[in-house]
């Protein structure tokens, strides 16, 4: 007996052994953990309008190309030194675990589990590589491929069940070439070269340890979580009195055309007042200058000199090229020059509601038509801070988020321009032409969600508002919250800024749902050991999981099955937004063949003259055919 315990406890102990020795761990990136893109010996070269969120540069090699990079550009400095070094460690961390999982080098249509896993050639992925944490958001996945890699157009790395690009690492010996369109997930140290094509998605990181990087018109952003800093941008600033006001200038007139649409205070503290309809704006039209004004334009100067003072994080390199769907996260930005917002601005908070963004211009600032500043993440526009050091001129129907302070100049807003936020001028007059403002927060109103703002068709958010005498929601609703289905800006007004109606808004994204439905592509009666196609839409950027009787099929993850069992078949299918729907079933049978016999009535040796009666089976349902020396016989069908 004693003996039997202690070869138990050996096996034990070996297993346990065995586990720590083969277990995958995240190496260490330190300070390289802040790029997305870098080369220790290599330029990095872009290509084309590339949306970058990182740190991008060089230890030894050009860095050119780039418009603005959402992070700090770095190009043979103590920064880039101290990375080299923490890439080439991480390198070696990752080339001293041993392997457990040896795959072939066509990558694509397998799923891989945590592991250690190692390709000992060139390989490639055309399709989809599936990558299953299995539940545990801890788990770690280190790839190392010893040779060249390659992704065909459109193909894909993709996460299930917990699985992190910040724990997936790849180690690649030799040139890497991403294709038109894919989308890679992990981090990727390359000992080469590395060429991301147009339209590339990266959540991760690319470096070299000695080679090249090109890209050309890619997304790229480093990997949220493993320990991530939180981004909480700058301190919140005071905006004192000014909370109360939509258009305030301490200095200048202040006057609308059209049907301007107001939800707050509006006034001068030196200037006219003129064209505001009393119907049109719900807060108080400060005509003259008043004790009010004067507080609010004091604050306003604090204000300004406050957001002037603040050390920016990232200089946005290039201000006439602001926007063009660029990301931004938390932080102080600044632009040496006029800035002009084209197309779209996204400013995402990283599910972080209290997060802070602060946009210094050192200029003027215009926007194109139909401009516009996006919310994602949980940000607030209550917590968005534009100071800007010249004219602002919004292009018609531009759609702007946050607190604008202008110094020492105008501000100019057209026919169908929407300010969710105030504009405030130190001294400058404002005119709005048919637009409309809406403060937001500042003044004690506040709106919070039961649940994400970004969900899925069928779901719903419930939106509730601070506590207040009164409300009236944007959609009419007057209750304390309400239930929202679709996307929008849904503000609130309520009596709460020092005893003056104010508003708060929410920005609720709701993604629609793939289409589901499976064509089967083959003939509809099928014989046993026959095998039907099943197909569903195939488009960029969806995920399939195909069933059988509601289990998972292992590995059919492609947008086509080959059904060779009989069952009812579905098929989930997941877009980028993570929303999924489930086909209706389609059920598939193969029939059995029919017993094919023949019984003689007589002898089947004979006279000529004479014959002999063959007999089939003679159940119903089946259709005959009879054939002499493999020829089919005219009428013989009994």
């Amino acid at each position: 007996m004693k003996k039997y315990l202690q070869f138990k406890l050996l096996v034990i102990g070996l297993i346990i052994s065995s586990s720590l020795t083969f277990a995958q761990v995240a190496p260490t990136l330190g300070v390289a953990a802040d790029f997305v893109l870098f080369s220790s010996i290599g330029a990095v070269t872009n290509v084309g309008s590339s949306k970058v969120t990182g740190n991008v540069g060089s230890n030894s090699g050009a860095v050119s190309g780039f418009g603005n990079v959402n992070g700090q550009m770095h190009n043979g400095n103590g920064v880039t030194a101290a990375t080299a070094s923490a890439l080439n460690t991480a390198y070696l961390a990752i080339g001293s675990q041993t392997p457990t999982i040896f795959p072939a080098v066509l990558l694509g249509g397998q799923t891989f589990t945590p592991a250690v896993i190692q390709v000992a050639a060139p390989s490639s992925i055309v399709g989809t590589l599936t990558l299953n944490g299995l539940g545990n958001p801890n788990a770690v996945f280190i790839i190392k491929l010893n040779g060249a890699f390659s992704m065909a157009a459109s193909a894909k790395i993709v996460l299930i069940n917990g699985a992190k690009a910040c724990n997936v690492f790849w180690k690649i010996e030799g040139l890497v070439t991403i294709a038109t369109g894919a989308s890679l997930v992990g981090n990727f140290i390359v000992n080469g070269e590395i060429v991301l094509g147009a339209g590339t998605q990266l959540e991760g990181r690319a470096m070299s340890i000695v080679g090249a990087i090109t890209v050309n018109g890619v997304k790229a952003s480093t990997p949220i979580g493993c320990g991530s800093p939180v981004l909480n941008g700058p301190a919140l600033p005071n905006i004192g009195r000014t909370g109360c006001y939509a258009l305030l200038t301490a200095n200048g007139a202040l006057t609308s055309t059209g049907t301007t649409q107001i939800v707050g205070d509006v006034g001068t503290n030196l200037g006219p007042v003129s064209g505001f309809v009393p119907l049109n704006v719900i807060g108080t039209i400060h005509s003259v200058p008043d004790t009010s004004t004067a507080g609010a334009a004091a604050d306003l100067g604090v204000l300004y000199t406050n957001l002037n003072a603040l050390p920016f994080d990232i200089q946005l390199l290039y201000p006439a090229q602001f926007g063009n769907s660029q990301v931004l996260t938390p932080h102080t930005y600044r632009m040496i020059g006029a800035a002009a917002l084209t197309d779209t601005i996204f400013l995402d908070a990283l599910g972080n509601p209290n997060a802070v963004f602060v946009i210094q211009i050192n200029g003027a600032l215009t926007t194109s038509t139909y401009a516009k500043v996006i919310l994602q993440g949980g940000t607030k526009a209550s917590n968005v801070f534009w100071k800007v050091e010249g004219l602002v001129t919004m292009g018609t129907y531009t759609t702007f988020q946050g607190t604008l302070v202008v110094n020492n100049a105008a501000i100019v807003m057209n026919i169908g321009d929407t300010l969710n936020g105030r504009g405030l001028s130190t001294v400058g007059a404002i005119t709005a032409n048919s637009a409309v403002v809406r403060i937001t927060g500042g003044g004690g109103s506040s709106v919070s969600a039961s649940g994400p703002l970004n969900f899925c068709e069928g779901d719903s958010v419930t939106l509730t508002a601070g506590s207040s005498s009164s409300y009236k929601w944007s959609r009419g609703d007057t209750t304390q919250s309400i239930k929202v289905k679709v996307s929008g800006t849904h503000y609130v007004i309520t009596n709460s800024c020092a005893g003056k109606d104010t508003s708060a808004n929410i920005v609720v994204i709701v993604s629609a749902l793939p289409t589901a439905l499976i064509t089967p592509l083959g003939i509809s009666n099928l014989c046993m050991g026959d095998s039907v196609l099943l197909k569903t839409k195939d488009s960029i950027g969806l995920s399939y999981q195909w069933q059988r009787d509601t289990v998972n099929i292992v590995g059919a993850n492609d947008s086509m099955y080959w059904a060779k069992t009989a069952g009812n078949y579905t098929v989930k299918v997941t877009n980028v937004a993570n929303c999924s729907k489930t086909s209706p079933i389609k059920i598939v049978n193969f029939n059995p063949y029919p017993v094919a016999n023949i019984n003689n009535v007589g002898p089947l040796t004979f006279c000529q003259g004479d014959s002999v009666k063959l007999v089939s089976d003679t159940l119903s349902g089946l259709t005959r055919q009879w054939k002499r020396n493999g020829v089919n016989i005219l009428n013989a069908t009994d």
